[in-house]
């Protein structure tokens, strides 16, 4: 089938990284005095040097893997000991069993394991981007992203690269964090950095993270229907949607006018 239920499980776990990050995190005064706007290019740079970086056999692929190797599980522990709401600093220990499991052969399990580790990972670097990002200016970010995927995925320029980060190992059966994978579905580390990053948006700017993110995982289970007639989809196109509904929600709304003739 081309709607497998762990597509729906990734989509889910982007839906979870909007609602998790904590305002307490995106409010700290040291990351205050490295906010500029350009921070909020980010998320572009980001597709674009993967595109241009890497490609079949030339090893760029292999690197990134072991880069997000050594980083995910000490991110992931400050994302559980600091970055999510309920944030506790014994938390952190969790990544030990996360990885030990990743690593195993376990099937559904170790995959599930790996997937949390990546998602808590960039859950971190999406709470510090949004903490030194002016949110006006990230929002743009988070938007220009998505409009660039959609066009490098839709017009097959992007799934070289994304293939070659997708087979790219390290050794030892080390589990694979530089990319989101289930049981035959992947998302790129992008698609769920970037839903980290609109998270810390929402919660730096005290905007409603859970109703977002349920709106998010709606989205994103309709847009899975177009696996029906497409092979790959830019999973950073739901997260503008949602950014979009948020923008809805705050925009003013006219004042009900009175009746003729009401004092």
């Amino acid at each position: 089938m081309p709607y497998h239920w762990s597509f729906a499980v990734l989509v889910l776990v982007q839906a979870a990284l909007v609602a998790l990050p904590r305002a307490a995190a995106v409010a700290v005064p040291a990351l205050a005095r490295l906010r500029s706007r350009w921070w909020a290019l980010i998320p572009l740079a980001s597709i674009v040097a993967v595109v241009l970086a890497v490609s079949p056999g030339d090893g760029n692929g292999q690197r990134l893997a072991w880069l997000a190797l050594v980083t995910t599980p000490p991110l992931a522990a400050v994302a559980l000991g600091w970055g999510i709401r309920g944030a506790r600093v014994w938390l952190a220990a969790l990544v030990v069993p996360l990885f030990a499991l990743a690593w195993s052969e376990g099937g559904v399990a170790d995959d599930l394991a790996a997937l949390a580790l990546t998602a808590l990972g960039c859950l971190t670097l999406g709470v510090l981007l949004a903490a030194v990002a002016p949110p006006r200016w990230l929002r743009w970010g988070i938007v220009a992203m998505a409009v660039v995927d959609a066009a490098l995925v839709l017009s097959d320029n992007l799934q070289p690269a994304a293939h070659a980060l997708d087979i790219a190992g390290t050794a030892g059966g080390l589990p694979q964090l530089q990319r989101a994978a289930l049981d035959g579905a992947t998302m790129g580390y992008g698609d769920l950095f970037i839903a980290a990053a609109l998270g810390g948006v929402l919660a730096r700017q005290g905007r409603p993270q859970g109703r977002i993110a349920a709106a998010m995982a709606l989205i994103g289970l309709a847009f899975g229907l177009l696996f029906w007639v497409l092979d790959a989809l830019p999973a950073t196109v739901p997260v503008a949607l949602a950014l979009g509904v948020d923008a809805w929600l705050a925009a003013p709304r006219p004042a009900p006018r009175a009746a003729p003739g009401t004092p």
